[in-house]
Order: structure tokens, then sequence, then C-alpha cells
């Protein structure tokens, strides 16, 4: 039985554009934690630490992620237009070193789009062509 695309696991060699684009989300999920962790505690405090929490719903995905589950590809690219959001909002009124973290938040979150986006549509192509024709 021929292992399905859609359930990559770590133990499968990865084509390399699927590797790649897994790489980059990887990469920039946890340039986002990281960033939003250390936004709210060191870099641009805001006062209220408690504004940390936002940063916790980033941490869920990463094992999908380093598992190259599909789904959880899917589900990052729409939850990551919250950050996104924020991003914008941040950079617009924000002014000095909070408003230059708000574009690296702003360019991380478009990075991790992309990846997800890629990573889902190679990944079902892949699928789609895997499959035998059905015969009429």
């Amino acid at each position: 039985m021929m292992p399905s695309p859609l359930n990559n696991t770590l133990t499968t060699t990865l084509p390399a554009p699927v590797a790649w684009s897994r790489a980059l989300a990887v990469v920039s999920l946890s340039g986002l934690l990281l960033l939003g962790l250390a936004w709210e505690l060191v870099l641009a405090p805001t006062g209220n630490r408690t504004w940390v929490l936002k940063v916790l719903p980033l941490a869920v995905p990463m094992a999908g992620l380093l598992k190259n589950r599909l789904y959880t590809y899917r589900w990052v690219s729409l939850m990551v237009w919250l950050y996104f959001t924020e991003g914008v909002v941040r950079a617009y009124s924000d002014v000095g070193w909070s408003a230059t973290l708000a574009w690296v938040e702003i360019i991380l979150c478009l990075l991790l789009f992309a990846a997800c986006a890629l990573q889902v549509r190679w990944r079902l192509k892949q699928a789609r062509q895997s499959t035998p024709e059905e015969m009429p």
C-alpha cells in the first residue's frame, strides 16, 4: 500500500517544495511566537503584562506543523490574519520601536500565510496526481 501524500510524517522524505514551505512555516511561526513574547514582556511593554496571553494560541499549531499535518496548515492560514490585523493597527497607531516591531509582525504573518498556502496547494496537487484514474 502506498502512503498518501496528505499524511506525511517525519519519517518520509518530502519533496523539495513541501519541505521548503514547511521549514518557512515553522520558522515564521516560531518568529511570531518569540516576537510576541519579547514585545509584550521586554521590548515595548504596554504596562499590562497580561497582553502576553495573546501569543499563547500561536503555540498550539506548532506540533501540527512539525508533524506536517495538512489540517493544521489550513487553519493556521486563517488564524494568522488576526495577528496580521494587530500588526497593521499597531504599525499605524504606535510610534517608535513598537511601530517597527509591528512591521516585523506583519512580514512574519505574510511569510507564514504564504508558506501555509503553498504547502496546502502542493500537497493537494500531489495527492491528485498520485490517485489512480477511475475507470468509466
